[in-house]
């Protein structure tokens, strides 16, 4: 490890919560030593970590993890911007998930979070112009995680894919900060309409699990979307919205929706 290097882990509260978890983890659980040295303790930064883990998961015979993986540190070191982003979205994991016990678990485990890392190099290729590249990191992240993001969608930080199992985000589609998806979200088009055509999701939002959020329309800030709605409307920011169609049902008590994650309607303002 260069001195910047070993500089930069230092400073870096992520990284050493995942490093002290690391070495906690190896001696609670053994048979997972290689996986965890591999994966984190033989890593200098949490980029390489996360690069490592990603080109495991993501290889094939034709574009083995070795290949991915320098690819991959390419992006991250022109892209400083990925890595912000990606511990931006592990910390948000680990505040809103309960089944999450800590940083490292959703950086080894957690699929949700491995697919939108996936979606944030993909998006980053695409921007530079590899887009086959983009398309091949976007199937082989459905294939392997159920997760299909398209490259070309505008995605913010500190967002939370909760199971993740069926969310489909699709190409002009806008996902603002801390916002929070659940399993079997839809985020699509209406039809064979060309141009601007997937919903803008704006900061904050938490969608409940089954959600269909169909056309150019828009979600308000800190709005809640009920499990199993489809919406074809604009939702007012603040709002919950639930029901197929979806209606607005009344003001959302929580203030901070995506981050309480609480799914029921017994507490609206009215």
């Amino acid at each position: 490890m260069t001195q910047s290097v070993a500089k930069v882990a230092i400073h870096d509260p992520v990284w050493q919560s995942i490093r002290q978890s690391a070495v906690e983890m190896v001696a609670q659980e053994p048979i997972l030593g290689s996986l965890i040295h591999a994966s984190v303790l033989n890593q200098p930064q949490f980029e390489d970590a996360l690069n490592y883990i990603l080109a495991r998961c993501l290889e094939t015979a034709e574009a083995p993890a070795i290949m991915l993986h320098q690819s991959f540190h390419e992006l991250t070191v022109e892209h400083p911007d990925i890595g912000a982003a990606a511990r931006a979205d592990l910390v948000a994991v680990c505040d809103r998930d309960p089944a999450c016990a800590s940083l490292l678990e959703a950086l080894l485990f957690f699929k949700g979070y491995h697919a939108l890392q996936t979606y944030r190099l993909a998006h980053a290729l695409l921007n530079r112009g590899r887009r086959p590249f983009a398309l091949h990191l976007q199937n082989r992240m459905a294939l392997t995680f159920g997760i299909d993001i398209n490259p070309a969608a505008r995605l913010g930080r500190g967002i939370m894919i909760d199971h993740g199992t069926g969310v489909v985000i699709g190409e002009t589609a806008v996902v603002e900060d801390g916002v929070s998806i659940l399993q079997g979200v839809t985020l699509g088009g209406t039809g064979k309409e060309a141009g601007d055509r997937h919903p803008k999701i704006r900061e904050g939002v938490m969608i409940g699990a089954g959600a269909r959020i169909l056309g150019n329309i828009e979600i308000g800030a800190r709005a809640k979307i009920g499990a199993g709605s489809v919406v074809l409307r604009d939702v007012p920011p603040g709002c919950t919205a639930a029901g197929v169609p979806a209606r607005i049902v009344g003001r959302c008590a929580n203030k901070e929706p995506a981050r309480d994650m609480d799914q029921s309607f017994d507490s609206l303002d009215g």
